[in-house]
């Protein structure tokens, strides 16, 4: 029965019950037992003993008895219950608790979605993680800022191009709001990914090699911008504004799809001259 608000409490147990009796016990090689099973799926002491948790606490969650279980006991359950990563993500919200991430970052980009970026040319587009490492990117955006290609991967990141490198350092006009905003959204991914060493391996060589990233690093700020607009101070045809969206593909939320299209007339003119070079 659905009403106009979920009680959360009685919907984990639901869910709980639900994913408990569709799992076969022949699949853990659980021990066969004398007493026949009544109830089809695993029992509630046998999932206690798989997520290492006490037969009671199982039976007081699936009674909805209004227990909040820490995130460590929800990944256990998740674990031994066999979710989908859909599943485990649906159980840590009714639990109102903060998923830990896999540990499977991403470094390449699904055929799908790198095929998509082609397809978008004429706009430039493509495709970043978390930490802004560019993963993929089609022949406008390499016209746009600079060949990827011709980087080493480690210097294939947003970040250290704005700040380190040669050719790129100066190409953006309102560079202090670039690096601030771009600041403020490796310190939420930073956040959110904090076993992520290569992350941190960059925060701190940025620190490093950058006072301007120093100083921002240190006042804390904290956003995700997904859309705006940057004028670009381009070698070949002059500045240039581009708009840009970032879109997050749902099977791969860790990836980051920015597109871009000129802000003006005379961008565009500029823009076509570019990618007819």
């Amino acid at each position: 029965m659905i009403t106009a608000t979920v009680d959360v409490t009685e919907e984990l147990a639901a869910f709980l019950r639900t994913r408990r009796e569709r799992l076969d016990p022949r699949d853990f090689g659980l021990p066969a037992r004398r007493q026949a099973r009544r109830t089809p799926g695993l029992r509630r002491e046998e999932v206690a003993e798989l997520a290492g948790i006490s037969t009671d606490y199982v039976v007081r969650l699936e009674q909805a008895r209004g227990l909040r279980p820490s995130a460590d006991v929800v990944e256990a359950l998740a674990g031994a219950l066999r979710l989908t990563p859909d599943e485990r993500a649906y159980l840590f919200g009714l639990t109102r608790q903060r998923p830990r991430h896999d540990g499977k970052l991403a470094t390449t980009v699904a055929p799908s979605l790198s095929r998509l970026v082609a397809d978008l040319s004429p706009l430039p587009a493509m495709v970043m993680n978390h930490r802004y490492d560019i993963l993929a990117w089609n022949r406008e955006m390499a016209k746009l800022l600079l060949d990827f290609g011709t980087l080493p991967p480690a210097q294939r990141n947003a970040m250290w191009l704005c700040l380190i490198h040669p050719e790129t350092r100066e190409y953006y006009v309102d560079r202090e709001r670039v690096v601030r905003e771009g600041i403020a959204h490796l310190r939420a991914a930073w956040a959110a990914h904090p076993q992520d060493q290569a992350l941190t391996d960059l925060i701190t060589e940025c620190l490093a090699r950058d006072e301007r990233f120093a100083r921002g690093w240190a006042e804390q700020d904290v956003e995700v911008n997904g859309r705006g607009q940057k004028v670009i101070r381009h070698p070949d045809v002059g500045e240039l504004a581009v708009r840009f969206e970032t879109l997050v593909p749902l099977q791969d939320p860790d990836q980051l799809l920015v597109i871009h299209r000129a802000a003006d007339e005379e961008s565009q003119s500029a823009l076509d001259e570019l990618c007819a070079r």
